[in-house]
């Protein structure tokens, strides 16, 4: 493929997915159509078409948009913290402003997960969440060994609980919680978490 086309495919489609996501924030991901899709781009559907065959395609490409954009800011949160603890907030952090900047995302990947079988969109999903969750559990035990947090903790549950506290936050989000509001909630979710890994203040 010709390098411009190629960049212009990728443009296309890197377009249709931020309006895909868009959209999910003012509504049912699973209601939008390939036509409000179009609409919203004001192009005919028939040019989506020619960058997703499908609209399974497009909800996949928006998982994968999500995926490598969510690890990517995990990934560097965590390498600027000078040690695994201040790393760990770091990526609580991030993950709680990529919410905030993008609130389809989690409409997005919640109304995924309420899915019957096992779609690949689904899938991919699943992954993203298993992904994050082993992450960060790599990152507890970087801290317990560095003895930042107390030693008898159990890393896959505190894994666990961090996603499940930023899952909080992402539903009071979904509720019109205004942003510095959630980053306030944020704020004291983590100092609750800190306490509970045993770290010093």
């Amino acid at each position: 493929m010709p390098s411009s086309l190629r960049q212009s495919t990728e443009s296309r489609q890197a377009e249709i997915i931020a309006t895909m996501l868009a959209l999910a924030a003012e509504s049912n991901p699973a209601d939008i159509a390939t036509t409000d899709i179009a609409r919203a781009m004001n192009v005919t559907q028939g040019a989506l078409f020619r960058h997703f065959p499908s609209k399974e395609a497009i909800r996949l490409g928006v998982a994968e948009w999500v995926e490598a954009q969510l690890m990517a800011r995990l990934g560097a949160a965590r390498q600027a913290a000078p040690d695994a603890l201040q790393g760990l907030e770091a990526m609580f952090r991030a993950h709680v402003q990529f919410i905030l900047e993008f609130p389809g995302v989690p409409r997005f990947v919640f109304a995924e997960l309420q899915q019957p079988g096992g779609s690949p969109v689904r899938q991919c999903v699943q992954k993203i969440m298993q992904r994050h969750r082993q992450t960060v559990a790599e990152v507890l035990e970087s801290a317990r060994a560095t003895q930042l947090i107390r030693q008898d903790l159990d890393c896959r549950a505190a894994a666990a609980l961090f996603l499940g506290a930023i899952q909080g936050l992402v539903i009071q989000a979904m509720l019109g919680e205004a942003p510095a509001d959630i980053d306030e909630r944020a704020a004291g979710v983590l100092r609750l978490y800190r306490s509970g890994l045993g770290a010093r203040p």
